[in-house]
């Protein structure tokens, strides 16, 4: 059996379900609060009904309310270190910087843009459920 034949047949058996599975990892690197939202954010803009588009950190920052600029500056480093997210500076006074997904990126958009909007559509239901129990 060649190495790439070997390496084919592994990555056939992944299973995410296994803490040693490289689709694991991923999954607790994309499942976090802020990288739904920024996925969703630069995916759809604000209302989820737009193209995707091309924002800056000002912008994004300003739509997810609640985020500090720590975990927003480390959310995107580890999406563009992903390679869901890239970056561009123009030479401007002061820099511009602006933030776009990429092709892998906008596959897992669609994904969470459900998730999200699923969020939205059932709130009332899981606090309802909460204050059952």
């Amino acid at each position: 059996m060649t190495a790439a034949q070997r390496k084919a047949e592994a990555k056939a058996q992944y299973n995410a379900f296994l803490a040693v599975c490289p689709s694991h990892q991923i999954l607790g690197r994309i499942s976090g609060k802020w990288v739904i939202l920024v996925l969703s954010a630069l995916g759809s803009g604000p209302h989820c009904d737009g193209d995707p588009r091309p924002m800056r950190y000002s912008e994004l920052a300003r739509l997810l309310a609640g985020v500090s600029p720590k975990m927003l500056s480390q959310t995107l480093k580890s999406l563009e270190r992903d390679g869901l997210v890239s970056r561009a500076a123009t030479a401007t006074v002061p820099v511009t910087v602006s933030y776009e997904l990429t092709e892998l990126g906008l596959s897992l958009h669609r994904t969470v843009r459900q998730l999200k909007l699923w969020a939205e559509r059932h709130r009332d239901d899981v606090a309802a459920n909460q204050d059952r129990f």
